[in-house]
């Protein structure tokens, strides 16, 4: 008990730590990669809630196949830092600069997630006895249930990687 909960601890300090200084970061390839230590180690924490099939698919939908679309991207635009441009820092909303209103919307946000858990409702977990864990289950309501979001989101994905080839696309 006492290394589960350690190691539930390890695995939150290293999700949101890697999550701080992805945001931190002035490279983006290096945004990307502390990107990938987030998803692993929200992976550890589903293995440490008996999910090893949501486990297995953060690794390979997540940190694999997004965060190699995300690096692509990356490399396609060649953004190696993010140097705001002369000019960059117009005042907006009133006088107040974009760091101005990044600073208040991370306060607003704060505000919202200190009032949702004071109002969270602690009840007792259903019965995993109905539950679909199998991933033969997963799979059928995944293709049956939900097909369209799934067809959607790929559908999405796909504009968003030809988006970023029409946009580094270079005028000759």
């Amino acid at each position: 008990m006492a290394s589960e909960a350690l190691a539930f601890y390890l695995f939150g300090a290293v999700a949101i730590g890697a999550s701080l200084l992805v945001i931190a970061q002035r490279n983006p390839v290096y945004s990307v990669l502390l990107l990938i230590a987030s998803f692993g180690a929200l992976s550890g924490l589903y293995v440490l809630l008996n999910a090893p099939f949501v486990a297995a698919i953060q690794i390979i939908i997540y940190a694999g196949a997004i965060m190699v679309l995300f690096l692509f991207v990356v490399m396609l635009l060649n953004a190696p830092t993010e140097d705001p441009a002369k000019g960059y820092h117009v005042r907006m909303l009133g006088g107040a600069g974009p760091r101005h209103f990044g600073a208040v919307l991370s306060v607003v946000l704060v505000a919202e997630l200190l009032w949702a858990m004071s109002h969270l409702r602690l009840t007792a977990m259903p019965d995993s006895a109905g539950a679909n864990s199998s991933v033969y289950q997963i799979g059928l309501k995944l293709f049956r249930d939900y097909a369209f979001a799934f067809e959607a989101t790929s559908v999405l994905i796909l504009l968003a990687m030809v988006g970023a080839v029409i946009l580094a696309r270079k005028e000759s």
